[in-house]
């Protein structure tokens, strides 16, 4: 989706992501059991903002000797802007704006950096730019942003729910977003573009400026998004209700469905074959491999496309968990989430049955 600037709307490849945890308890601590959860499948609108701006990248300043100030100060992309000079900075308007004051002086600026779990200060004496007679420091940054993904399940208990299925990272730092605010909107899928062998489709959507949101987004985690759910209006135009939870010891290959949307806001099911399951003791990612064989969503999408990860994984009248990511070379398969690891995510657990209590 053009409009959106980073990778949350993507079903990530097959690859790498740094672990991340954000430093504030957004959730509650103790983790609370629950027999059943709503399963989702709706497509998303995401809308969120980072904390400061983001260091997407750096360029060089034209002037006797190109350089980038702020890298060869040791700022590195995926930083954190949080202040310059002691101003609080919370979007771009307010740095450039901040910046303003000081871009006619060589003196060294003050910068307040955030990177992963780390806040500390970084000195950057900018430098003149002859072609425009100002002192810059070298870098790109970026802010609010905007993507498209799949509800997973909801808990009309807690309010809690789970999306995406894996972590918002930059587009091309490839590292985790700190989100202090943001919140999830239906989106409205336009159409597909079908994946090939090398070449991942997508999904296509719009989200109207003014359609009301849906939840908060509390906390971005390596297995997806998590929050609360301010209106549930949406769910009583859907045909599904609360189901059980499996462990991820009790998924099995075989058949399997998947919840997803492929026009408009209509969920559907579609058939899918869980190849192979292997429980962890500790969170994976890829916990699962699944294989689309639904004649009707092979020949819309070609298989698993962006904008799917966090759809749901139903078998045996139990959700077992969510799509996460696609194979590049293969459409038509990718990984899976065990529900188990989401579901701690977002500060829940599967209630034991008064037989498992008793032994």
């Amino acid at each position: 989706m053009s409009r959106s600037r980073i990778a949350l709307h993507i079903i990530l490849l097959v690859s790498f992501v740094l672990p991340f945890t954000l430093p504030q308890p957004v959730l509650a601590q103790s983790l609370q059991p629950v027999e059943e959860v709503i399963p989702g499948g709706q497509s998303l609108g995401i809308k969120l903002h980072s904390s400061g701006v983001l260091v997407a990248g750096f360029s060089d300043v034209s002037s006797s000797e190109d350089q980038s100030p702020a890298q060869e100060a040791g700022i590195e992309t995926g930083d954190i802007i949080l202040q310059l000079n002691g101003h609080k900075i919370d979007d771009m308007q307010s740095f450039k704006t901040i910046m303003t004051q000081y871009e006619k002086q060589a003196d060294p600026i003050q910068l307040l950096i955030k990177r992963k779990e780390q806040i500390f200060p970084i000195e950057v004496t900018p430098v003149q730019d002859q072609n425009q007679d100002i002192y810059k420091l070298g870098l790109y940054i970026r802010d609010a942003t905007e993507g498209i993904g799949t509800l997973t399940f909801y808990d009309p208990v807690s309010k809690r729910y789970a999306a995406l299925g894996h972590v918002i990272a930059d587009q091309q730092s490839k590292k985790p977003l700190d989100i202090f605010d943001g919140h999830i909107v239906l989106s409205d899928v336009t159409s597909i573009n079908k994946g090939e062998s090398g070449s991942p489709g997508e999904k296509r959507a719009r989200i109207p400026k003014k359609r009301p949101g849906i939840g908060t987004i509390q906390k971005n985690s390596d297995y997806g998004i998590y929050g609360e759910i301010k209106s549930d209006e949406f769910l009583k135009d859907e045909q599904f209700d609360a189901i059980p939870i499996a462990r991820a010891s009790d998924v099995k290959e075989g058949k399997a469905q998947m919840l997803t949307v492929i026009n408009g806001q209509k969920v559907e099911r579609f058939d899918v074959e869980i190849v192979s399951s292997v429980p962890s003791k500790n969170p994976e990612t890829k916990g699962m491999v699944i294989q689309v064989t639904d004649d009707e969503l092979l020949e819309a999408s070609g298989g698993i496309v962006q904008g799917m990860s966090g759809s749901p994984i139903i078998q045996d009248g139990r959700i077992v968990g969510a799509v996460t990511h696609v194979f590049l070379n293969d459409p038509t398969s990718g990984y899976g989430v065990h529900l188990e690891w989401m579901l701690e995510e977002a500060g829940l657990t599967i209630q034991e049955s008064e037989q498992q209590q008793a032994s």
